[in-house]
């Protein structure tokens, strides 16, 4: 066999291995990994059971149901609306594996936007998955996703996107992310669709309080705080005093009247729900950050915002400890039980409770792994 026959033979099993090993990746990431409900799921739902057009697409989402014995209010958890922000994923989670309700209902949604989870941000760096170690020595991995919906699901993207309601103008690549999208269209883009699906759960649930979990870069204005919409207002200024009794300080910050697409503005006018946003800091998400690896992600360690720290650059506190996933898991899940208990207080008709939400100390001490199933 001639030299360059050997070659290109070696090439083409090479590019075959590559092909083979990717293509599987490709396939795992399309497949959700594990979540162990608790006892305290009564029952889990597709979001296709309020918009029935979802039915067998990637939209059509888990919704885990939590209904006390006692009549009460009703609470919907977003998670997942950015899937390249785990915070928001890895509490639902948890409320999943350990809550329990005794006084009316929690509805969580893991991943809101069940499409982003099937692929990863090209040229970002980002790890394709991520693992928490449990104290018996097991390990849950989880997906690291996309901030927008999968492009084989929603594509092409236009120049310009309009926000259909409002006629607002914005980027382009916003047309496939879901916080952009909101109230939703029945006859919208495939992202349009999904929030039209959840703004159904909200109306048709009749849900008092919704809240939106998301993460945001160290030099983001709005970081390690809490979006609401003008009606909910009252209600999150008692969560920022609870938490700051807790020694967890957190911003408030109103909602836009003239920003369009999100969840605290959009179903906060469209239903009856106190809707808001909440925001955790996450250097995996920054432009200033350095490798974006698993590391990055789990412990938000990087020197290179320890020194925008020092030149001013940041607006939350940034030291050599960073911020690891407990500390942003536990702002969020202390955030849920705030605002609960406040809606409880203001309406006491709609009073929600839960028990199980492991406190934000224990997750620090314990890590998070100890509260998962």
């Amino acid at each position: 066999m001639k030299k360059h026959h050997i070659t290109a033979l070696i090439i083409g099993i090479i590019t075959l291995a590559v092909c083979f090993v990717s293509g599987r990746e490709f396939l795992e990431h399309r497949r959700p990994e594990l979540i162990i409900e608790g006892p305290g799921v009564t029952s889990i739902q597709k979001l296709s059971a309020w918009y029935p057009d979802l039915a067998g697409s990637r939209g059509d989402t888990d919704v885990y149901i939590f209904k006390g014995a006692e009549e009460g209010g009703s609470v919907l958890v977003l998670g997942g609306t950015h899937p390249n922000e785990p915070s928001s994923f890895l509490s639902a989670v948890v409320l999943i594996e350990k809550a329990v309700v005794t006084r009316g209902t929690l509805y969580v949604i893991p991943r809101a936007n069940n499409s982003g989870f099937t692929h990863n941000d090209p040229q970002e760096g980002s790890p394709s998955s991520y693992r928490i170690s449990k104290p018996d020595g097991t390990v849950r991995t989880f997906r690291y996703g996309s901030r927008a919906t999968n492009p084989l699901d929603q594509w092409p993207d236009p120049d310009v996107y309009i926000h259909a309601s409002s006629g607002q103008r914005l980027s382009g690549n916003e047309t496939r992310n879901l916080n952009r999208g909101y109230p939703g269209r029945v006859n919208g883009t495939f992202t349009e669709r999904i929030c039209y699906g959840i703004t159904e759960l909200v109306k048709n649930e009749n849900i008092s309080l919704t809240i939106d979990l998301h993460e945001a870069s160290p030099e983001y204005p709005v970081i390690n705080a809490i979006v609401a919409h003008e009606r909910a207002m009252p209600l999150a200024s008692m969560v920022v005093l609870g938490l700051e009794i807790q020694d967890i300080l957190i911003g408030l910050e109103p909602s836009p009247k003239n920003l369009h697409g999100l969840t605290h503005r959009e179903l906060g006018d469209a239903t009856n729900t106190f809707s808001v946003l909440m925001e955790t800091a996450n250097a995996a998400q920054g432009r200033l950050r350095g490798r974006t690896d698993e590391a990055l992600v789990l412990t938000g360690q990087d020197p290179y915002y320890v020194k925008a720290q020092r030149l001013g650059r940041l607006y939350v506190p940034y030291d050599e400890k960073g911020h690891p996933i407990e500390e942003r898991v536990g702002r969020h899940l202390a955030g849920i039980a705030e605002f609960i208990f406040a809606l409880s207080m203001e309406e006491p008709e709609n009073e929600v409770d839960i028990e199980g939400i492991p406190a934000y100390y224990d997750l620090q001490e314990k890590g998070l792994g100890s509260f998962l199933n």
